[in-house]
């Protein structure tokens, strides 16, 4: 069984003694208030030093105006990459390197755009049978069923240990541990479940002090994004218990992401690069012309990853020409964990990653509620600090991420498998869906296919306008665009559509 996870709760220090935390480490921060307050709500709630260490290096950031543009003439973008074959057999190295490889599944997200509440990994999202369970029984199942399959699977094929360790946000902590009450085998001694994502104050856009919204308290925190994983590590300890218990690598991934499997041969590639660090990419479709890239900084030649916000708006149309920077990145990344854990002792866990400056409200459903600041970062910028960081080309099947209701409709629909090891795979050429407003929750799209996704393996296009429920055995074929013309129009059973169809 895993350990049981500790109880976080709020610290009780008094407030002097969290003023002279705040006044012995961050004496720098005493002539700015917002800082300040932000650093003591943070040692209020019983957040690590860590955490409010890398809140107040960005906090600097944002209030300094340091530029963080990086010009298309200050680099070089990605050559040919070497490519991971997945259609070969794994070799023995390869085995031994999966044997050695510790998993990380970046768990903290909500699936707020879609409406949803509780951990997004916790969406249904394909039949199968419950792992573990037997066949004979089919059920619905989550991304962490999947994972759960995955690494189940993994296990026996290799006979690796592979530990998966969640990064749970204050969030989705509760829900994940009730879920993988399901699978006890998952547990690797000595290892924990999971760690904690931290959680920062959201700040005033007028003055840069933390929100106050006693309409609901929790509303005013928010996940430092996915770069927190660096002093979440730091704080708990991971990579210093990995390293005792043997492990060599760490892979880590997005939870919603069911194409980044353990495999070996990634593993093999990875532990044969001689690399301390390395990003899985993709090659671009059209699909994927938006977003930021890997690129060389030409000044040391460094692989550097620059995002949309760092990309001067001279440069936008340039930096999304996919013939010229021909990769997106998967969000896939292998570490070396001696290399990691030099770093995080290096500098507490407070990598020198660039600041990501996200404007919202403070209730994410209320558009008129007042506007903050959220200080997030990108854990890919990590490469940047990685001497000798390297990238590889993997098969698009392994980038099967899932942001929005179009995407779940594809996943949902038979135009993915579940394989007896729980990998996701394309049976034919995806086609392109778009839904409207009507289908954006969770809630509304599982009403309009209450019956049911319609078949989609011999489509090329889905785009559907208005309130169109979808009835039992639905196909679409070739390029179909539905409207409705009425509230709540029906798609009859067993229908078969294509073209332009007006309901």
């Amino acid at each position: 069984m895993y350990p049981a996870p500790p109880v976080t709760k709020t610290r009780m220090a008094s407030q002097s003694a969290i003023s002279e935390m705040i006044g012995r480490h961050y004496t720098d921060a005493m002539t700015d208030s917002g800082l300040r307050k932000a650093q003591y709500k943070m040692l209020a709630a019983g957040q690590p030093r860590a955490a409010v260490d890398a809140f107040t290096r960005f906090y600097g950031l944002l209030t300094s105006g340091e530029a963080t543009v990086i010009r298309e003439n200050d680099i070089e973008p990605l050559g040919e990459l070497p490519k991971v074959d997945l259609t070969r057999s794994p070799s023995p190295a390869d085995i031994v390197a999966l044997g050695q490889t510790a998993i990380v599944k970046l768990n903290g997200g909500l699936g707020t755009s879609m409406g949803m509440k509780k951990a997004k990994s916790l969406l249904p999202v394909k039949w199968g049978p419950l792992p573990g369970v037997g066949e004979e029984i089919e059920v619905m199942l989550t991304f962490l069923d999947i994972i759960a399959g995955q690494v189940l699977s993994a296990r026996a094929a290799t006979g690796a240990e592979l530990p998966v360790i969640f990064l749970n946000s204050f969030r989705t902590r509760e829900d994940t541990h009730t879920a993988l009450a399901k699978f006890p085998e998952l547990a690797v001694d000595g290892l924990p479940e999971d760690i904690v994502q931290n959680k920062e104050p959201k700040l005033s856009a007028v003055d840069l002090t933390p929100i106050s919204w006693p309409a609901n308290p929790e509303l005013e925190w928010c996940p430092p994004g996915h770069g927190d994983l660096y002093p979440a590590m730091a704080a708990a300890g991971l990579v210093n218990q990995l390293l005792t218990a043997g492990y060599r690598y760490l892979f880590v991934s997005n939870a919603d992401n069911l194409g980044a499997t353990p495999d070996p041969r990634v593993a093999g590639w990875f532990a044969a690069s001689g690399a301390p660090y390395a990003a899985e990419m993709c090659l671009k479709t059209p699909a994927d012309v938006k977003g930021g890239q890997l690129v060389i900084r030409k000044s040391d030649g460094q692989l550097i990853q620059r995002e949309t916000a760092q990309t001067h708006p001279d440069d936008m149309a340039i930096s999304l020409d996919p013939t010229r920077h021909r990769y997106f990145h998967t969000n896939n990344l292998w570490f070396d964990l001696e290399a990691l854990n030099t770093e995080l002792e290096r500098t507490g866990g407070v990598l020198d990653l660039p600041l990501l400056r996200n404007e919202k409200t403070v209730d994410p459903s209320d558009p008129t509620s007042p506007k903050v600041i959220q200080i997030e970062s990108a854990m890919g910028a990590a490469i940047r600090v990685f001497p000798g960081a390297a990238a590889v080309e993997v098969p698009r099947e392994r980038f099967l991420p899932v942001k929005t209701t179009n995407d779940l409709t594809l996943l949902r629909s038979d135009v993915y498998e579940l394989t007896p090891g729980y990998y996701v795979r394309a049976v034919t050429e995806p086609p392109v869906v778009e839904l409207d407003g009507h289908y954006q929750t969770i809630a509304d799209f599982d009403a309009r296919f209450a019956n049911g996704v319609p078949s989609l393996k011999n489509a090329t296009l889905l785009r559907v306008f208005g309130d169109v429920h979808f009835g039992k055995h639905t196909v679409m074929t070739g390029d179909t665009v539905i409207t409705a013309t009425s509230t709540s129009a029906q798609v009859p059973d067993n229908t078969r559509l294509s073209g332009a169809v007006v309901i």
